[in-house]
């Protein structure tokens, strides 16, 4: 395997520090080593936030994440502070229910509307994060899709465990 370097970045309240460490323990699970950090806006809800997971089969000896492979960005604000930092034909995926107009020409750049399809498919856009997650690991198969579902059912509220596993099939069969 190689080592993924992952930024998942968009607005406070939308649930991307849940997304990395969902990632993160998804890769705990199948035993490989993981570092997950976060960081949010002075604002916290609403302001900037962004997760960072670095997975590899080998140690990590720097728990930051320098140049990520693949950026998630949830908003405009996200892709315009992030979307320049991104190894050379990395993987920029983009929530187009958010963002429009955004251009790298390093990256591969994935449109989705993830807002949008956690709206109208579930009626709840607080699952776009779980959907997000989902098509980034069919996109990268970095870990399972076993491993990120019972990663997912040990990090939700309970009482949610249906609309989030359906949101997984959402993201998953974006890709897949």
């Amino acid at each position: 395997m190689k080592r993924w370097e992952f930024r998942l970045s968009g607005s406070g309240g939308q649930g991307l520090i849940t997304a990395g460490i969902i990632l993160g323990e998804a890769a705990v699970i199948e035993g490989k080593e993981v570092v997950q950090s976060q960081s949010y806006g002075p604002e916290a809800r609403g302001g900037a936030s962004k997760a960072e997971v670095i997975i590899d089969d080998k140690t990590i000896n720097y728990p930051k994440v320098v140049i990520p492979d693949l950026l998630l960005a949830m908003s405009l604000e996200a892709a315009d502070k992030y979307g320049s930092e991104i190894k050379e034909n990395g993987i920029i995926i983009l929530d187009s229910s958010m963002v429009s107009g955004f251009k790298n020409e390093k990256a591969q750049i994935i449109e989705i509307p993830i807002t949008k399809l956690a709206k109208k498919e579930i009626g709840k856009t607080f699952v776009a994060n779980i959907i997000a997650v989902s098509a980034l690991v069919g996109l990268t198969e970095v870990v399972s899709f076993v491993s990120l579902k019972k990663a997912i059912l040990s990090r939700i509220p309970k009482g949610t465990e249906d609309i989030n596993l359906k949101a997984l099939e959402i993201g998953w069969a974006l890709i897949k």
